[in-house]
C-alpha cells in the first residue's frame, strides 16, 4: 500500500472517531427530539419498503466506511453501542451527499429481559451496512436522508 493510501485510510478512521465521540455525547446528555431531525426526515416504515434498491456501489463504498466506525470504536477508551456508531455513519454518508436511512427498533415484548432490547443500524437500499444484528426487531423509528 502506498503511504498516501495509508494516509487516507488512517483519516477516515479519524473523522469516524471523532464523529463518534461527538455522537456518544449527543446520545447521553441531548434528548432525541432535539437531534432527529439533524439525521434525517422521520418516515413511515411501509415508505421505506417501496424505495428502490440502491446503486451497489454505493452500498460497497458505505460498507467501506462503516468499517472506519467500527474500527475507530474499538480504538476509543470507552464502550460504544449501535446508536452512536450508526450516527457516525449517518452523519459521515451526509458528509458525502449519500441516502440513507437510520433505523431504531426494540425487541418485540415476549423477546425482551435478558438482552440488549433496544437496537439502531443504517440501511441503504434496504442493506444494512452497520449494525446487523440478528433477531426480531420492531422498528419504531426511521430517519430517511
Amino acid at each position: 500500500m502506498r503511504a498516501s493510501e495509508s494516509w487516507r485510510l488512517r483519516r477516515l478512521t479519524l473523522e469516524a472517531l471523532l464523529r463518534l465521540c461527538a455522537a456518544r455525547l449527543l446520545v447521553r446528555f441531548v434528548p432525541l427530539r432535539r437531534w432527529r431531525d439533524r439525521l434525517g426526515t422521520v418516515v413511515a416504515t411501509d415508505r421505506i419498503a417501496a424505495l428502490p434498491p440502491a446503486d451497489p456501489q454505493a452500498i460497497a463504498e458505505a460498507r467501506r466506511l462503516a468499517l472506519h466506525v467500527e474500527r475507530a470504536a474499538t480504538r476509543l477508551p470507552f464502550a460504544t453501542k449501535c446508536l452512536p456508531r450508526a450516527i457516525a455513519l449517518a452523519r459521515m454518508l451526509q458528509a458525502r451527499d449519500q441516502s440513507y436511512c437510520l433505523r431504531i427498533a426494540t425487541r418485540p415484548a415476549h423477546e425482551r429481559g435478558d438482552r440488549d432490547d433496544l437496537h439502531a443500524w443504517v440501511e441503504i437500499g434496504g442493506a444494512k451496512v452497520i449494525g446487523d444484528l440478528p433477531g426480531t426487531w420492531v422498528v419504531i423509528l426511521n430517519l430517511l436522508d
